[in-house]
């Protein structure tokens, strides 16, 4: 079993909060990391929000927690009885103790219908994401996780066929039920289908909703409700351009990227990883599988954008902290990248701390231009020391 980085987090979070909510797709192991660590509470209470014996055990939900004041109680599938949040609040402010409640979500709480009451200041938030490069064991390589992606059955698997088989099973279960259930909504299967696929074919581009509205036959506010469902789901990244600088003619829409690159090669039933390399979308394919892997090993100080000036410009990932882009990072699947023009106009107009261009394996070495090409994981254990206060 793979230990996931986010444990220690969780574990310290755990000891100073009342609750912890431990959000992330569907399958991502969210279960399993709560079982971890309930191993080591004396006395504990597993429900499953799936589970009409344990739905049914809350129908007086505050009176049947409060018996439980000194247990640890783990919920899983909160969203589905969004009802909870608000007799939670009550429960822990009449006995504020840390470590009582662990709770599992599948969907961000801004789109669960019915949380009403705010938990601020009595829980602490935290993502966990598929399986990173930073937790590859040593006999799994980056090429591998690459192309299966990191959710564990689909990683984990004997051979390519058993992660393909897998993949495709989640996606139908995600298309025909599972985010309908999530959010409390009625979506058409065969729309969010077709629209999850031409995310997958534009992986990486701007978003056009009237573009995408008319080859579905939808609105672009349909267009729009189904992006932010696959969003809130986690299974689809909205990275917002930056555009401080005024002076400039900026792009501002949005590039959208499919999280887990298993599931986008799987919805471009794109069949090997030698496939893969000859597939248009490879490079989208590996620039969204780096801007995965830095939002996962990141800092929490830095949040991350891109940047496009009108004229063509282009910086893939920009890491900002505050209003100071600290790292420029141009994202190559090539080991022996060219500098590109238009990054080092990017460079000139961010003033950027640093500037990388990520390839996938190279010794780290600085260009005439003052920019560090390096491989990903060398890259991955700089990361978390970078500040604008170096």
């Amino acid at each position: 079993m793979i230990k996931r980085k986010l444990e220690a987090e969780i574990r310290h979070k755990l000891n100073r909060s009342p609750a912890i909510a431990i959000l992330g797709p569907r399958q991502v192991g969210k279960t399993t990391l709560a079982k971890n660590l309930k191993a080591e509470a004396s006395d504990f209470v597993y429900l499953d929000m799936e589970k009409p014996e344990d739905q049914a055990k809350l129908n007086d939900a505050y009176s049947y927690l409060s018996s439980l004041e000194h247990t640890l109680v783990i919920i899983d599938e909160i969203q589905l009885m969004p009802s909870l949040f608000s007799v939670l609040r009550p429960l822990i402010d009449a006995n504020r103790v840390a470590g009582r409640f662990i709770l599992l979500g599948s969907a961000s709480p801004l789109l669960v219908k019915g949380v009403s009451e705010s938990l601020a200041g009595r829980i602490s938030y935290t993502e966990l994401t598929p399986i990173g490069l930073a937790e590859l064991p040593n006999d799994i390589s980056y090429i591998t996780a690459w192309f299966r992606g990191g959710f564990p059955e689909a990683l984990l698997t004997a051979d390519d066929e058993d992660s393909k088989e897998w993949l495709s099973d989640f996606i139908r279960s995600y298309v025909e039920r599972d985010l309908a259930i999530l959010f409390g909504v009625n979506l058409s299967a065969v729309t969010l289908r077709n629209f999850w696929s031409m995310l997958a074919h534009s992986n990486g581009n701007l978003l056009n909703a009237e573009v995408f509205a008319r080859s579905l036959g939808v609105s672009a506010t349909t267009v729009m409700k189904y992006l932010d469902f696959l969003e809130g789901g986690y299974m689809v990244r909205r990275l917002q351009p930056w555009f401080v600088n005024a002076k400039k003619r900026l792009v501002k829409s949005p590039k959208t990227y499919i999280r887990d690159t298993g599931i986008l090669h799987r919805l471009l039933n794109i069949p090997s990883y030698d496939s893969l390399l000859g597939h248009p979308v490879a490079g989208s394919s590996w620039e969204g599988y780096v801007i995965e892997q830095v939002y996962q090993n990141k800092p929490a100080h830095l949040d991350l954008f891109f940047y496009r000036t009108q004229a063509g410009a282009e910086c893939d990932l920009v890491l900002v902290e505050g209003i100071t882009p600290v790292i420029c990072i141009e994202i190559k699947l090539s080991n022996v990248p060219a500098v590109s023009k238009g990054f080092l106009n990017c460079i000139e107009d961010l003033l950027p701390k640093h500037s990388y261009i990520i390839v996938p394996e190279s010794e780290t070495f600085t260009t005439t231009h003052g920019i560090t090409v390096t491989g990903l994981n060398d890259f991955l254990t700089t990361l978390p020391d970078f500040s604008t206060n170096e």
